[in-house]
């Protein structure tokens, strides 16, 4: 091929925006070549691979979207650590069809037993999801409840908070960590509570929480406003019960006694 035919491939390649066609067709043209591969099948395997780097630029947005504060897969849960945890149902989650449906999930348990690690690997699965051209990409938001709470009431105060609202309300899964952690004044519990109310039945949220969901009221403070978020989180939720002692500290634990016996006795 001339040089001015190259050119004027490469500048429509970057035009139609297929880089994978672009870095890869002249190596791929050898490479057939050499296995006297014909016409379509060399154009299949630039297809497949143009596919899976614009998979993988998809993934890499939606996950920057999303915000996580750590990327964190389920491939680096330590299930056995934290026996109380139905891996099943965790692994059954990961698919993503409880975003599909519009379901919800709920984490509860002790602090340390690694509920943010499952939330963000969930996450991080939606995030990954649309690999075949029949799946549809899903959207991902990460935040703390304390740090919702203060994003919901500065755009209150801004006169934006309709925007934040129809943003919020758009996610398919919204994940909310460390619901339970700080009490929240009335308006802090209202604002979040019309989150909730707008996502009902329209999108996913998975909560991590400490609190069981008796001890909720004590966080919203009203117990109306509390029967009312849970009759809504609750009416299409999967519950991840992680009721054993802190994985954290028992790390730390292990740590300082492995430290302790290598030290020397200078008895």
């Amino acid at each position: 091929m001339s040089q001015r035919s190259t050119l004027l491939l490469e500048h429509h390649l970057k035009e139609l925006r297929l880089p994978s066609f672009l870095r890869e067709y002249g190596k791929m043209a050898a490479q057939c070549a050499a296995g006297n591969a014909d016409h379509p099948q060399y154009l299949l395997r630039l297809a497949g691979l143009e596919l899976i780097d614009r998979h993988q630029r998809m993934v890499q947005r939606r996950v920057r979207a999303a915000r996580f504060p750590a990327v964190k897969s389920l491939d680096t849960f330590d299930f056995p650590a934290i026996p109380s945890v139905n891996k099943a149902l965790v692994m059954e989650l990961a698919r993503c069809e409880y975003v599909q449906r519009r379901e919800n999930v709920i984490a509860v348990g002790n602090s340390g037993t690694g509920k943010t690690h499952v939330a963000l690997g969930l996450g991080l699965a939606a995030c990954q999801r649309g690999l075949s051209a029949c799946q549809r990409g899903l959207s991902v938001g990460f935040t703390t409840a304390a740090a919702l709470v203060h994003e919901l009431m500065e755009a209150r105060d801004e006169r934006r908070l309709l925007n934040l609202q129809r943003q919020l309300a758009r996610l398919n899964l919204l994940i909310i960590d460390e619901l339970g952690f700080v009490p929240l004044s009335p308006t802090g519990a209202e604002l979040p509570f019309e989150v909730f109310s707008q996502r009902y039945e329209r999108g996913s949220i998975l909560v991590t929480t400490n609190l069981p969901f008796d001890e909720w009221t004590e966080v919203f403070g009203s117990e109306r406003l509390t029967g009312a978020l849970l009759d809504r989180l609750t009416h299409h939720v999967h519950i991840l019960e992680m009721n054993d002692d802190s994985y954290r500290l028992k790390r730390s634990q292990q740590s300082a006694a492995s430290q302790a016996s290598e030290e020397p006795d200078h008895a």
